[in-house]
């Protein structure tokens, strides 16, 4: 294969496409290099830092430390260590910005200065978590390492009492059955709400939507007060662990209902309208294709929603009263939860009392946690992602459909065997 090109250039530069123009010149050729000639340069970096972010950070940190310390040692009457950790943080925001400013434009250094100030606000909100969640762990540890504080209660412990006796069982199942009754009313309802408000819509979904809205900012002792007056004075007369699994399921039906509501607002409408399409209901849509397409999202509403009510002391101290002993009856005598039972713990003078809060705190995180990581699990796989055991199902569906279909063609060659005047040889 001939590896030129023939390019025929008049005398404005452009080419012609007629033959035999007189004002044609004379051809030439342009030769196409082959694969393999021109060397191949250096591999871009497409992620990481490179040297010179590496300085200007280095050189930012470095500088602002010095300067900070400078000033709250030798030059200035400032002293303080948090005053110091802000004077440093922005000397170091505006000292990495003129940095960067000496060899990028002005939109790169705004670029380079919003994404430190992101960085370092996810790493303040790391390092308090992980302080939180470490410190809590270190003041209950004297009690974490007893099993008896979660197989015994604190029946027969009193204050004095060592922390090899006595133990938080009956806040755990309290909490375990106190946010599962919350999370059997809110979760349908705040779902079902949510749909209504987007897939029906009218006037009375946008004052729902205002209603649940103004809901989120409902202070939590309201809600305790309403169930009180409401279910505890008219109706049971006494304190109960339903009440209290209704003032939580208050707290929760806002943030469920706003949080579902923003994600089923991402389904994209041409989803719908193929589904509708196709000749599905409004029903078999919303089943089908918005709640699985939404499905990650709502989990993640879900577990918003259970973060609020499951931390939830002041209502369940009007509502559900304090005990020492198991109570499995959600619905007669007092119900004490993991929350209330720290805060109890906690206002006590004795040492041991103040250690069994700071454990029974740190397995309500790790309670937390572990909730967050079922409600992972169960709603992690994306839209169309199958489990194991739904692709073992649709499988063995797939076989079983081919084996009808196999099986009817079957039945129709022998049904059309006896009519044929002419059978085939090849036929048994």
């Amino acid at each position: 294969m001939d590896d030129t090109i023939t390019t025929v250039i008049t005398s404005g530069g452009h080419p012609r496409g007629r033959a035999g123009d007189a004002s044609t010149a004379e051809p030439r050729r342009t030769f196409r290099p082959a694969p393999g000639d021109e060397p191949i340069g250096p591999r871009r970096r497409m992620s990481g830092a490179t040297a010179e972010d590496t300085f200007n950070l280095t050189g930012a940190l470095g500088a602002s430390l010095a300067v900070a310390t400078l000033l709250f040692g030798w030059f200035t009457p400032m002293t303080g260590a948090v005053g110091w950790a802000i004077v440093t943080y922005l000397l170091f925001i505006v000292i990495y910005a003129m940095l960067v400013a000496l060899r990028a434009t002005g939109q790169e250094v705004t670029d380079r200065v919003m994404t430190a100030l992101l960085y370092s606000a996810a790493s303040i909100l790391i390092a308090a978590l992980v302080f939180v969640v470490c410190f809590a762990v270190f003041r209950g540890l004297p009690a974490l390492v007893n099993l008896n504080s979660f197989v015994q209660t604190m029946e027969s412990a009193g204050p004095l009492e060592p922390l090899s006796v006595g133990g938080i069982a009956h806040a755990i199942v309290g909490t375990l059955i106190q946010i599962s009754i919350a999370l059997s009313i809110t979760v349908p309802l705040g779902i079902a709400t949510a749909v209504f408000m987007n897939e029906i819509g009218g006037r009375f979904a946008r004052f729902v939507r205002t209603i649940s809205d103004a809901m989120t900012a409902l202070p939590s002792i309201v809600a305790g007060l309403f169930v009180y007056s409401a279910v505890i004075q008219l109706i049971t007369h006494e304190r109960s662990g339903f009440a209290a699994s209704l003032a939580i399921t208050v707290m929760m039906l806002p943030i469920v209902i706003r949080a579902s509501d923003v994600v089923l607002r991402l389904v994209p409408g041409n989803l719908r309208e193929a589904s509708y399409a196709l000749g599905a209901s409004r029903w078999k849509t919303v089943w089908h294709v918005v709640l699985p397409t939404a499905r990650s999202g709502l989990v993640t509403a879900v577990i918003l929603g259970t973060a609020r009510g499951i931390g939830e002391t002041s209502p369940v101290l009007l509502t559900s009263g304090v005990t020492a002993v198991m109570n499995v009856n959600p619905f007669s005598g007092p119900m004490i939860s993991l929350p209330l039972q720290v805060f109890d713990f906690v206002k006590s003078p004795e040492p041991n009392m103040i250690a069994r809060g700071f454990g029974a705190a740190a397995t309500l995180i790790l309670l937390v946690l572990l909730l967050f990581i079922v409600a992972r699990i169960i709603g992690g796989r994306g839209p169309g992602q199958l489990s194991g055991r739904q692709r073992r199902a649709r499988s063995a569906q797939s076989a079983a459909d081919l084996a009808r279909i196999e099986s009817r063609q079957r039945h129709a060659g022998a049904a059309a065997l006896p009519n044929d005047p002419t059978p085939s040889k090849d036929l048994p």
